[in-house]
Parts: structure tokens; C-alpha cells; sequence
């Protein structure tokens, strides 16, 4: 086995998980990006990883072996029996961080795509299953992880094999606005406040939206709103993040089909029709696009312009 002698970047988008009533299975990737690039070193007195974040995170995240890029590459060189002596990245970071946009499940993903690509065989070694497998480990939860990996819409499950997921192509009449507050969330809070049983009435609910949700987003968009609505999470959180449940309540007031993004903050609506939202004081307001390529992996590309470069996605299935 051999490691690349050259730099491999990875270009990796936002999520929103849940969307509503697919607590924990139903994910939609989004066109904000991250990119990372590394290259082997022969290691040093640092402990032989350095990395550079520019853009979102800079300054508060690690610059050293604790980065969750470098954790997560390390558990793939382990799978595949190589450990580099050293490491440098680069991390140009779009995504913001702790609000619900899947940030560490997009350094996650980046760092186990990286790794493998950076191994010679790793491709025919850890397939794209096994890949996406790592990465619901490290996460904990497949949700985020699968639309970072695939694109466009998933649907992931954990069996006794681990994570597994499929991929399903949204329609193009839906376009995603996703409204960012300036507080951050964290998502062991957000899971805290969630009862250890809900009422079977609720639970009937969200199994029938989310079965409809699939069907609204893939075929049918007149479905959204009654798709969207959710009553196995987002209530309980509302507490943490009364300011995300009050426009989730307005937007809904309005007919748009709103939900937290993920674990919150952020709230997500999915529009269709042409219609866009007015600016709102304390929110910046993200018009996006359904992403439907996921994790972009190239060898000897310039960074900083991999989101124009044709590569082909990583997939699981």
C-alpha cells in the first residue's frame, strides 16, 4: 500500500437533517460548501499535523491532531492499516458552525473521503457503504452524515451492520431558504430535552408525514406544508430556541412549509412557486440550492476552486 505523494481536496456540502418528521432518518444537502485539502508530511516536532482554517470556525477551531477532520482521517487510516507521519490541511469553512447545517458531519465526511482517496487502494479497500459506515461512528447518527455524502435527499437507517442509506432525487421545483440566527445551538442540548417516550398518537403522526414527505419532495412539492409538520421533536426543543420556534410558527402562519434545521438554530423553509422571504432583522437569510453531487473528491486541483471542477460524487448504496 502506498500513500499519494500529492494533495487531494475535498469539497463537502451543508445538510439540513430531520426536515420536520424524519427525526434521526431524513436528510437534504444543500449548496454551501466546505473544502479541505491535505497532503502527507514527514511529520516534525508539532506532532506532525498542522491545519489552517480560513472562513467559518477560524480562530476558535483546533489547529492541531484534536481537528475532527484530522480525528475522523485517522479512524480511516486505521480501517486501512496506514498512519501517515504527518499531515497538512487546509480548511476554506463556508458552513456555519453549530447551527444546525451539518458542520461536523461535513469535516467528518471530508475527513474519511480524504483519507481513503489518499491511500493509494483505498477505494477498492473501503467501499462507498463502508464509508459511509465510518462516518455515522464518528457522528453517532446518520441523518447529517448520508446528504453530505450522496446529494440531494436520504433516507438513512442503522442496522446491525451499521449505517446504511439511499439517495433520492428531489424535485426542482423545491428551493431551500435557510434563515441563520447569530446564537449558536449544540446538539447534545437539543437531545436532552427530549422526553424518553412520546404519546403513539404523535408517533402515528410523524410516521405517515415522513413517509408523505418523501413523496412531496421527490414528486409532488404541493404536499410540503402538511409534510413538514412534526410533532416528535421540535416542540420539546422549542424551550432552547424560542426565537427559531417563533419563525418556524410565523412562516407556517404564512403557508411556508418551515422546520428547524437539524438540531437547530437555524430554520429551514422549503419554497416553492417562486416565492422568497423578506430580509429579517438577527437572521441572515441563505437562498440555496438542493446540492445533488455530495462529497467532491480530486487529486492535483487547485483549492479554493474545486466547486467548478467535474469530479465525480462519492455514493453510497
Amino acid at each position: 500500500m502506498a500513500l499519494l505523494p500529492t494533495p487531494v481536496t475535498v469539497r463537502v456540502p451543508a445538510t439540513s437533517a430531520n426536515l420536520g418528521p424524519g427525526f434521526d432518518a431524513l436528510g437534504l444537502a444543500l449548496s454551501l460548501y466546505d473544502e479541505v485539502e491535505a497532503r502527507v508530511t514527514g511529520g516534525g516536532v508539532t506532532g506532525g499535523v498542522t491545519v489552517e482554517v480560513v472562513g467559518e470556525g477560524a480562530g476558535d477551531l483546533p489547529g492541531d491532531e484534536t481537528h475532527l477532520v484530522v480525528q475522523a482521517m485517522r479512524r480511516v487510516f486505521d480501517e486501512l492499516g496506514e498512519r501517515p507521519a504527518g499531515l497538512a490541511l487546509r480548511c476554506r469553512n463556508r458552513i456555519p458552525q453549530a447551527r444546525g447545517m451539518g458542520s461536523s458531519s461535513a469535516a467528518i465526511v471530508a475527513g474519511v473521503t480524504l483519507a481513503r482517496a489518499l491511500v493509494d487502494d483505498g477505494a477498492e479497500r473501503l467501499d462507498e457503504g463502508g464509508l459511509l459506515r465510518v462516518a455515522a461512528e464518528l457522528e453517532g447518527h446518520p441523518d447529517n452524515v448520508a446528504p453530505c455524502l450522496l446529494g440531494g435527499m436520504t433516507i438513512a437507517w442503522t442496522e446491525d451492520a451499521g449505517a446504511a442509506a439511499v439517495r433520492v432525487e428531489p424535485a426542482a421545483a423545491v428551493r431551500p431558504f435557510v434563515f441563520v440566527p447569530e446564537e449558536r445551538g449544540l446538539t447534545h442540548v437539543a437531545r436532552a430535552a427530549l422526553p424518553a417516550t412520546v404519546p403513539h398518537a404523535d408517533a402515528a403522526l410523524n410516521a405517515g408525514r415522513a413517509a408523505l414527505l418523501v413523496h412531496a419532495i421527490t414528486v409532488d412539492p404541493s404536499h410540503l406544508f402538511a409534510a413538514t409538520e412534526d410533532r416528535l421533536h421540535q416542540g420539546y426543543r422549542a424551550a432552547s430556541m424560542p426565537g427559531s420556534a417563533d419563525l418556524v410558527a410565523a412562516l407556517r402562519s404564512e403557508g411556508v412549509s418551515a422546520v428547524i434545521s437539524g438540531a437547530g438554530p437555524s430554520v429551514l423553509a422549503l419554497a416553492t412557486g417562486g416565492w422568497a422571504p423578506s430580509p429579517l432583522p438577527g437572521w441572515r437569510v441563505l437562498p440555496l440550492d438542493v446540492d445533488l453531487v455530495g462529497a467532491l473528491v480530486g487529486v492535483d486541483l487547485v483549492w479554493g476552486t474545486l466547486e467548478h471542477a467535474d469530479r465525480d460524487p462519492v455514493a453510497a448504496g
